[in-house]
């Protein structure tokens, strides 16, 4: 069984689409959210939905101490769904090509420390972009700049805000972010 470990830090409706889609799955199990905000509304979607909460201050918590957190779950791999923060690097190593993240716009563009949530959205309006969507890539030691596994866009409309373009962007990441997971865990299988 591969036991999944969901990084999160905010209201966590990625973490919701992605149990939904293992509930019940024979080869992959999301065990637990690990959550560095003790007032992110996932902590609330995690109780209802039966699943662990781990909640830890990542300035107080020692990476050692996350990995051994981690480690006692026997968590094969980690999913970062609205997860802000850099993954410590011991956990990078321990972890290697098993961290997937994604990131509400077309990487290489819009990415990197700061640009997350409307952050994101509002830069792309902004410049003017014609197109926009998700990518889906694996966690190494800088924001955004890991392998990509999976990208999807969609065309920018006229009149487009970023707040309609925030929307349809979380439409892609619900929909494909629980099976392009499941695809990269069991090609690795």
């Amino acid at each position: 069984m591969i036991k999944l470990a969901l990084f999160a830090s905010g209201s966590g409706s990625n973490v919701e689409k992605i149990f939904e889609y293992f509930n019940n799955h024979s080869q992959i199990l999301v065990d637990s959210i690990f959550c560095n905000n003790p007032k992110a509304y996932v902590i609330d979607r995690a109780k209802n939905l039966g699943i662990d909460s781990i909640i830890f201050d990542q300035s107080k918590t020692s990476d050692e101490d996350l990995l051994k957190m981690l480690q006692s779950r026997n968590i094969s791999s980690i999913i970062l769904a609205g997860y802000i923060r850099l993954i410590p690097e011991a956990i990078i190593n321990k972890f290697e090509d098993k961290i997937v993240n994604i990131h509400p716009s077309l990487l290489p563009k819009f990415g990197g420390k700061g640009f997350y949530g409307s952050k994101v959205h509002d830069s792309v309006i902004e410049s003017k972009e014609v197109y926009s969507g998700i990518t889906i890539h694996l966690v190494n030691n800088e924001y955004d700049k890991g392998e990509i596994l999976f990208q999807k866009k969609i065309k920018i409309h006229e009149h487009e805000t970023a707040s309609t373009l925030s929307k349809r962007i979380h439409e892609l990441e619900h929909f494909y972010f629980p099976q392009i997971i499941e695809k990269f865990l069991l090609d690795k299988l």
